[in-house]
């Protein structure tokens, strides 16, 4: 047994003494396993016969009943997410499976790795979410606009105001608010599925089969089709090339519409929607990278911005309606961001 003084952290005492004396495990350690972007942490406690995650959720800053809820679809479904073996919502403790220590995007980075194969696994995990999950009776909250509307604001507040410091006059707002109108009025022509939210690299993990074993879906909504593909594929911590994207991408759609979830949607339209919702969720995680470090002093994901940047002009270039916008981050934005980001991290 661990002395609960081995650890000053009061919440990490707190976690062990749920484990050791409510729990009754015969803890060899409980070490760091990861954290994310929120106020969570898992620790893993290593036994003799196995090793388990746990997370600490502070109630205060955490509520862990929408990730029991979607653990019990995602179960229902098929999806390999982790079992709950035990829950304190008191304290915000639940004690999970442990898939490991080899997300995604350590695979996929590994000379040698099969790209095709991984992301084939996960494509098909993906249409599990999809087609298993019911739009209706799930009580998932709806990706309305009114959601949109706020994700995308965080690019104009947090990035663009607050990480560079740029003044917006009145023709500038007015062109935000006009692109925002249009990615948002194209994620809501999209048919309706459940959606992860963070389907992406560092959310699977790789595991035996079935693989992936699927992390942090507690936000997970009613919403855009495209969504957790363009997650997936237009990764913000790795990038693969155009022509490979479209083609996992039009994969996908085929599985879609032989799922019957996408009828009457050609390729072209299906592109379209795949790729304009990148560019709203690419605008919402510079902004979220932007708070992270702004809000919660976590610098470790601004070194993602340039790349979640580019592909926002990228593909903004292929359209009309958002080409005035590339405009404006090639003269105004660029040529802020390396002393931005500099800054904040010297």
């Amino acid at each position: 047994m661990i002395p609960l003084q081995a650890y000053s952290d009061p919440r990490r005492a707190a976690l062990l003494s749920w484990l050791q004396n409510d729990r009754e495990m015969p803890l060899l350690s409980l070490e760091p396993a990861s954290s994310d972007a929120s106020f969570r942490r898992y620790f893993r406690a290593t036994t003799g016969e196995r090793d388990w995650i746990a997370m600490d959720a502070p109630p205060e800053r955490e509520d862990v009943r929408p990730f029991l809820h979607v653990a019990r679809l995602f179960a229902a479904a098929g999806v390999h997410a982790p079992r709950i073996h035990a829950q304190n919502l008191e304290q915000g403790f639940l004690l999970l499976d442990d898939f490991g220590n080899t997300r995604y995007l350590d695979a996929l980075d590994a000379a040698g790795a099969d790209a095709d194969a991984l992301y084939g696994d996960a494509l098909d995990m993906l249409l599990r979410i999809q087609r298993g999950v019911p739009i209706l009776g799930s009580a998932l909250p709806a990706y309305d606009a009114a959601l949109l509307h706020r994700e995308i604001e965080l690019f104009r507040d947090w990035f663009l105001q607050k990480l560079l410091a740029l003044p917006l006059d009145t023709a500038t707002h007015g062109l935000l608010d006009e692109v925002w109108r249009t990615l948002i009025d194209s994620a809501l022509a999209q048919p309706q599925v459940c959606v992860h939210r963070d389907y992406h690299s560092r959310n699977l993990m790789v595991t035996a089969a079935p693989n992936p074993g699927v992390l942090d879906f507690q936000d997970s909504v009613i919403g855009p089709i495209t969504y957790d593909l363009v997650s997936l594929l237009r990764d913000c911590y790795i990038a693969w090339p155009q022509e490979q994207v479209e083609n996992w991408a039009l994969q996908h759609a085929e599985r879609l519409r032989s799922a019957g979830l996408l009828s009457h949607v050609d390729d072209a339209l299906f592109l379209r929607w795949f790729d304009l919702m990148g560019i709203q969720r690419h605008l919402k995680a510079i902004g979220i990278f932007s708070r992270l470090w702004l809000r919660d002093g976590k610098p470790g994901y601004l070194a993602d911005i340039p790349r979640t940047l580019e592909y926002v002009t990228s593909v903004g270039r292929r359209y009309a309606e958002s080409r005035p916008f590339v405009d404006f981050i090639e003269r105004a934005v660029l040529p802020l961001l390396d002393d931005a980001l500099n800054a904040a991290v010297s």
